[in-house]
């Protein structure tokens, strides 16, 4: 793998924050939906109680998931232009999932518990959204990706271009 440039990776990082901003839409408007629509159901096990009485962390957990599915997506093919197995870059972001998730939604629902605005599940979840911007952004850049980067059609298609232009 050849070495970025500062441009490039300048241009890399600008990528992801576009894209993740596009998540980040996603996220906000079915958070959105799920917290304001969803009508109020009581739960009778312990899953569906926590689903549906959740002042937080249910409906942040979709809305994540949505998100991520999206990210992923777009951020392997266009900002890492990877063509690593897709399978095992997905179980790597899974991973960072598994830590990520769990300390967002509980640090999430004890903020919203504690703060007394009326807006605080808001507060939290922009909060939230932008310590996964730049966490996702590192461990993809330097883990996921890390040997990967510019190696699929869409870096190959680039590097032909600069080098007819040449």
């Amino acid at each position: 793998m050849e070495k970025m440039s500062k441009r490039d990776n300048i241009l890399q990082a600008v990528k992801f924050a576009c894209f993740s901003a596009s998540a980040g839409a996603i996220q906000v408007l079915s958070f959105t939906l799920l917290n304001e629509l969803m009508p109020e159901i009581k739960g009778t096990n312990g899953f569906t109680k926590w689903f549906f009485e959740s002042e937080y962390g249910a409906y942040y957990l979709v809305a994540l998931i949505l998100s991520v599915i999206w990210n992923f997506t777009f951020n392997r093919k266009f900002t890492f232009k990877s063509a690593t197995n897709i399978p095992v870059a997905m179980l790597k972001v899974f991973g960072f999932y598994c830590v990520f998730t769990p300390v967002s939604t509980i640090l999430g629902e004890l903020a919203t518990k504690s703060l007394p605005w009326d807006f605080a599940e808001y507060l939290v979840l922009g909060v939230t959204m932008a310590t996964n911007m730049v966490t996702e952004f590192l461990f993809c850049r330097f883990f996921v990706y890390k040997d990967s980067m510019n190696t699929n059609d869409v870096a190959k298609k680039e590097k032909e271009k600069q080098n007819a232009a040449k």
